[in-house]
């Protein structure tokens, strides 16, 4: 079942997804397996460094099939194994500021036999709200969220 939420606070888009996998495996396909599920296809998604500690660097490179990029810079805020990953576009590496844009989320957290998986982002303001909204967040979001999703349980059944 999916579901597509529009916030819980002030400026936040989210989505959900209940996977059929337990959080160590979500949590496992999204650290290890980032490359393949994090861009809708067919673009497609180039790890620069992720370094998954409070700190770290979040830099990737989303390519589309019409030669199209959309790099992406960031920090890592806070990372709890198995439960929660936060980071920030408002830095690059060494906390150097640039403009910002959100704070992104995403937690595992246990239901069931499963996992309740929660991705979204933050935002300063109204404006820039309005126009992660309008750039296609919930489609966007959604869609990798499912390529998780796909992943996550066939790695869960091959283990089962």
């Amino acid at each position: 079942m999916s579901t597509e939420t529009i916030g819980s606070g002030p400026f936040e888009l989210a989505v959900e997804r209940y996977i059929d996998a337990a959080p160590e495996v979500v949590y496992r396909v999204w650290t290890e397996r980032l490359e393949e599920w994090w861009a809708p296809r067919p673009w497609t998604t180039r790890i620069i460094e992720q370094d998954l500690r409070p700190g770290g660097r979040s830099a990737m490179i989303m390519s589309g099939p019409e030669g199209d990029t959309s790099p992406m810079e960031g920090v890592i805020l806070e990372v709890i194994p198995n439960r929660s990953i936060v980071f920030t576009d408002a830095f690059t590496a060494g906390w150097m500021p640039q403009k910002a844009f959100m704070v992104g989320f995403f937690s595992f957290a246990p239901e069931g036999s499963g996992t309740r998986y929660r991705a979204g982002s933050r935002h300063w303001d109204a404006a820039s709200h309005k126009q992660h909204e309008e750039m296609g967040f919930a489609q966007g979001w959604g869609v990798v969220a499912d390529q998780l999703l796909e992943l996550a349980e066939a790695e869960a059944k091959l283990a089962g």
